[in-house]
């Protein structure tokens, strides 16, 4: 299963978070510039990820991001799903209201996907993995293998136009 680049930043942009002071709001530029992501793709993520009630959001010469719960709290599956929507291994796999898998297949008198059960094990089994993955997880891996984090928060200057993911929210 191959997730989208959405999915991968979204991820990223969350790790950061995680390694920063709630009390301290940070910039998105600040987070773009520090993991070599695009600002504007990281606008279009940060507001899925703020509709989804992970982050929150101020403007202003001291605004910026942070964590809406800590990282602690936060489990993968819901940071994907706010991305990707639903987990499904193949595109036949349909979701309905009741969270089951459904094939989309064409009925066959009755018998059933003859690959449904691999399918259905293969989406069970990433979604366990996401759940029993917590972001403060990443955040620890982060601090023993990747950069420092991001140590200037940069402040948007007072004339400068509001970013369009405030606006789309």
């Amino acid at each position: 299963m191959i997730f989208s680049s959405k999915a991968e930043y979204g991820v990223r942009l969350m790790v950061e978070l995680g390694r920063q002071r709630p009390e301290q709001p940070t910039s998105l530029k600040a987070i773009a510039d520090a993991e070599g992501l695009p600002l504007a793709y990281l606008e279009q993520v940060v507001a899925k990820l703020r509709r989804a009630g992970l982050v929150m959001s101020a403007r202003g010469a001291h605004g910026g991001y942070w964590l809406s719960r800590p990282a602690e709290e936060i489990a993968m599956d819901e940071v994907v799903q706010a991305l990707e929507g639903s987990i499904a291994p193949m595109e036949c796999f349909v979701h309905d209201n009741t969270e089951r898998v459904l094939c989309s297949h064409q009925p066959d008198a009755g018998r059933g996907c003859a690959t449904k059960l691999l399918w259905t094990r293969v989406q069970g089994g990433i979604i366990r993995s996401l759940q029993n993955t917590t972001l403060a997880e990443l955040v620890q891996f982060a601090g023993r293998h990747g950069p420092e984090p991001v140590s200037v928060v940069e402040r948007v200057p007072a004339a400068e136009p509001v970013a369009s993911a405030f606006r789309a929210a």
